[in-house]
């Protein structure tokens, strides 16, 4: 992967990182049901040769599933919750940030179309990394940067990346992604999945979502489905 290549539009997109994820309007928000709960999702289920997991959390779901979506070889993405210690957390439950959880999204994707490390480059080069427990306006733990492996390779690469990022001097400041070992995924409640897609003309999605991903599709158009 050629990092000083890629981090030439790095603050293009990061610009868009800057602006606010934002929750669901009130009106949007009378229409859900905080409190349903999702099926756990067990760590490590078998998958078809040539096809790998990979965990990211990277603020807002919405908006990071939306860009992973659309790479080529990502054959699924569901948003959910990692990295904390309440079993089967809610939406609600997740958003007080008493249970340790990070929004999350995670992905099934065909090793032999894309690997770990260009995931990985999407990853860093699509929010910014150097910001404590938030992503623009929304603040709080669910909302860290974090990468959690599912294998030792993965917890390698992702170590030696964020370590050769820092000393490139891509950002002003230290990386602070989280890199820790995968345990359990929780998939979020329905309405979350597929945000973007089903949700066009929402304001959010129209307005915040829709310029990072046009953004985003000009900077990685090799590596998109429609590109292949």
């Amino acid at each position: 992967m050629n990092i000083v290549f890629r981090l030439l539009t790095l603050p293009v997109l990061v610009a868009f990182a800057l602006t606010s994820c934002g929750q669901p309007s009130q009106a949007k928000r009378n229409t859900m049901d905080l409190t349903q709960k999702a099926p756990l999702t067990q760590p490590n289920q078998p998958l078809k040769d040539g096809l790998e997991t990979a965990t990211f959390g990277a603020g807002c779901f919405w908006c990071v599933e939306a860009l992973f979506q659309d790479l080529d070889g990502v054959k699924s993405v569901a948003s959910g919750y990692s990295g904390g210690q309440v079993d089967n957390p809610t939406y609600k439950q997740v958003c007080s940030g008493n249970t340790g959880h990070a929004e999350v999204i995670q992905i099934t994707y065909d090793s032999k179309v894309i690997s770990f490390p260009e995931l990985l480059e999407v990853f860093w080069q699509t929010h910014d990394p150097t910001t404590l427990n938030r992503q623009g306006a929304d603040v709080g733990t669910q909302y860290r940067s974090a990468v959690f492996y599912h294998t030792p390779e993965q917890k390698e690469l992702a170590e030696k990346y964020k370590k050769e990022l820092d000393a490139s001097g891509a950002f002003e400041k230290p990386i602070v992604t989280e890199i820790a070992p995968f345990t359990k995924f929780y998939k979020a409640e329905d309405y979350h999945q597929n945000y973007y897609k089903n949700n066009p003309e929402q304001g959010y999605c129209s307005y915040v979502i829709r310029p990072k991903v046009e953004k985003f599709q000009k900077v990685f158009k090799d590596k998109l489905k429609a590109a292949k």
